[in-house]
């Protein structure tokens, strides 16, 4: 069957979500002459790159009353991909001069922030975005078209002011997935006396000076706070599953700081067992374990829904086909380089919308899905890895880009992301500052010439 071609047009389109998706959805969106509307529930652009002291009151983050925060950030992350890898096509993240900008190749959080805002700035997105405003609910009317609820409210606060109740031919989601954690499933924990956190709601060290703490995980925040802590902490111990049951071994250049296998039991004595066969008294247990989809304004009378944490169904990770073209959701992949993942499927998204892009039926869309989702099972893969897609994310982007008629990736960024990770594993205490991939930063700053002038083009030996 021949791909169905809507008429061009211009819909009005809201984006929910002001981070790094939203922002570039919005460009994306204009671009192709839609009329947009952003909702951030914050008072600035940014999304989980807004970094704030403040903490939820619920510890791991399971209360579905609590107060949340919408940052994920602790005070000490710095990228672990370099800058040149991250930045969105036409926009490269370089060095830029002025006060308290961060001139290194693997910046704080802070600089990430800073670039978002240069971004929002260069391209007007700004104008587009309701500030402080929350989207209670998105619902599909009969009419095919969307109606969005959504309240002013006070950052950090749950005050109420004005309402809107406002139609719309189109929602794109963009509101991240950082918020919801998710916990490991321990036995006897609910007798097991001491604290449970989750990574989420982790800012700075000093809280757990000289206490003895379990890390669960092994993904990038793991590995960050751990070491993070283990220089306050009498001990830390982490415990992963992906490694094996026997597993236990000191960290390098550290004398309080070992990796185990995953945890076997807690008992109401205070210690953890390991599978391992470790004894550990522990005083606090900090879930690194992930986090959950999670749409709470959003009724699509069950047409999509999340399942072990795979939200479906969805036609390459963005659109469910009995309500695309008009939803679709931005940034549900995991294990990505996220700014490039963003652009491209926020240009696809615009071009369909517009009728620019041709695009399948509703038929060929499930089958494509059902066929994606037999493969994971024939692989073994659990549903919970439908939206890991690391491995395959440069076929996936350069898919997309096909999709659009636009440029794939560079090899360059490719080549770069690979290094990077295999610098990761080899200098996993140093990989931010040291690198032998000097001639791929080179042929990424030659390209960037395509996209900025050369007055403000740094010199990629001051890259740091």
């Amino acid at each position: 069957m021949p791909p169905t071609t809507i008429p061009v047009s211009s819909r009005h389109v809201a984006v929910v979500g002001a981070g790094a998706a939203g922002l570039v959805a919005a460009r994306e969106l204009r671009r192709d002459g839609h009329s947009v509307v952003v909702f951030e529930r914050g008072n600035e652009v940014g999304g989980t790159w807004v970094y704030t002291p403040h903490l939820e009151p619920d510890p791991l983050g399971l209360d579905p009353k609590r107060p949340i925060v919408h940052s994920s950030l602790y005070s000490s992350l710095r990228t672990n991909l370099p800058r040149e890898v991250m930045g969105f096509m036409d926009f490269p993240f370089m060095i830029r001069p002025g006060e308290g900008r961060d001139p290194r190749r693997y910046p704080g959080h802070r600089e990430v922030l800073m670039y978002l805002k240069d971004f929002a700035r260069e391209f007007g997105v700004e104008e587009m975005v309701r500030f402080e405003t929350e989207v209670v609910k998105v619902r599909i009317l009969d009419s095919g078209k969307w109606n969005v609820q959504s309240k002013k409210m006070s950052c950090f606060s749950n005050e109420n002011g004005n309402e809107d109740d406002e139609i719309y031919d189109a929602v794109v989601v963009c509101n991240g997935h950082y918020t919801e954690p998710r916990v490991a499933e321990i036995p006897g924990i609910n007798s097991w006396p001491g604290k449970q956190t989750h990574s989420h709601n982790y800012r700075i060290s000093e809280p757990f000076r000289d206490q003895v703490v379990i890390v669960i995980g092994s993904s990038s925040s793991a590995v960050d706070i751990c070491r993070d802590l283990a220089a306050v902490a009498k001990e830390v111990h982490v415990a992963s599953r992906s490694v094996a049951d026997e597993t236990y071994r000191k960290q390098p250049g550290y004398d309080n700081l070992w990796l185990h296998s995953m945890i076997d039991n807690a008992r109401d004595d205070g210690t953890v067992v390991f599978r391992n066969g470790k004894v550990v008294l522990a005083g606090v247990i900090m879930h690194c374990t992930g986090y959950k989809y999670h749409f709470p304004f959003l009724d699509t009378k069950g047409i999509v829904t999340v399942d072990d944490n795979r939200l479906g169904p969805l036609y390459k990770h963005v659109f469910p086909p009995a309500l695309a073209p008009c939803l679709s959701f931005i940034g549900i992949p995991w294990k990505i380089v996220p700014f490039l993942l963003f652009e491209l499927q926020s240009k696809w998204v615009a071009g369909v919308l517009s009728g620019r892009i041709t695009f399948p039926s509703q038929k060929e869309m499930m089958e494509d899905i059902n066929s994606f989702y037999s493969m994971l099972e024939a692989a073994g893969i659990p549903k919970r890895y439908t939206h890991c897609i690391g491995e395959s994310q440069f076929e996936y982007c350069n898919w997309l880009a096909a999709q659009c008629g636009c440029q794939g990736v560079e090899k360059w960024r490719e080549l770069m992301n690979s290094a990077a990770l295999v610098n990761q594993q080899l200098r996993p205490e140093t990989y931010r500052d040291e690198w032998e991939d000097h001639d791929l930063v080179l042929e990424a700053y030659e390209d960037f010439v395509k996209h900025t002038s050369a007055s403000n083009l740094q010199a990629t030996t001051n890259v740091k």
